[in-house]
């Protein structure tokens, strides 16, 4: 594929995991790539479509940063005067908590040509592949996708808004904080609502666990579920017994913990 010096930045999402849920749109971003910055959440296995452009780990994870994110805007600016078009790539969709506005925002600062390739968000890409619908007639009218760490590294005031409502709710980042959400939900509900855990989601090593606010947080311990997961909460989260027994997933053998869900 023909590449262009002219400095230029396409944000690319790169799906929750598994390779095979990478856009076409997006591979085709990184064969025509001069350099890749990539993140800690995507799968390395992507970079073989770059195999033409200098790899740069920019990844960021809970108290281990290999640039900030200032660093990272700046690099993006001095590899593209260098080199031409830098790919940003990055897990998941690039502008669902993944700072994509802000590093297209800097770039056209500085003259860069920009452009978007949106990805699958683990949001809902992962419940889905595991038989979750967020949203499912006469059970959930709608869904909040939220932080579960914001900025200042406390608790989303929109979790307890969450918390009052009929709606699915999907924590990202939230591990951290589980006895703090589950707090929340037992302050504002007196149900026992279903709760869902996956790590890893979409990859070969993925686990999950399936209880309730009242038994989620053994279940975790029990099982050594830790980051990088998702929280799902909800009444759909208990139907997924109903909807795994359809499920084919190939490639995809985790470990997955059921309680029994009566209701």
């Amino acid at each position: 594929m023909n590449k262009s010096n002219t400095p230029k930045l396409t944000i690319v999402g790169a799906g929750p995991g598994d390779v095979e849920l990478i856009t076409v749109k997006a591979i085709k971003a990184l064969e025509a790539a001069d350099v890749v910055l990539y993140d800690a959440l995507v799968n390395e296995d992507l970079l073989q479509y770059a195999s033409n452009a200098e790899i740069v780990f920019v990844g960021k994870r809970l108290g281990c940063h290999a640039y900030s994110q200032d660093q990272i805007n700046e690099l993006i600016v001095a590899l593209a005067q260098q080199h031409g078009h830098v790919v940003r790539l990055k897990g998941g969709d690039p502008f669902i908590f993944g700072r994509g506005s802000e590093e297209i925002e800097f770039a056209h600062e500085n003259g860069l040509e920009t452009a978007i390739v949106p990805g699958i968000s683990s949001s809902m890409g992962v419940p889905a592949l595991n038989g979750i619908s967020l949203t499912q007639r006469k059970v959930a009218e709608s869904f909040w996708v939220i932080t579960g760490t914001t900025s200042d590294h406390k608790l989303s005031k929109d979790v307890i808004l969450a918390s009052q409502s009929a709606a699915t709710v999907v924590i990202l980042m939230g591990m951290h904080k589980l006895n703090e959400i589950v707090a929340v939900y037992n302050e504002n509900r007196t149900d026992d609502l279903p709760i869902g855990i996956i790590q890893n989601g979409t990859r070969a090593d993925q686990k999950k666990v399936i209880g309730t606010m009242s038994t989620i947080l053994n279940l975790v311990k029990d099982q050594q579920i830790s980051s990088p997961a998702i929280i799902v909460i909800g009444e759909v989260v208990g139907n997924i017994s109903k909807l795994t027994d359809y499920l084919e997933i190939e490639n995809l053998e985790d470990e997955f913990v059921y309680q029994n869900l009566s209701f």
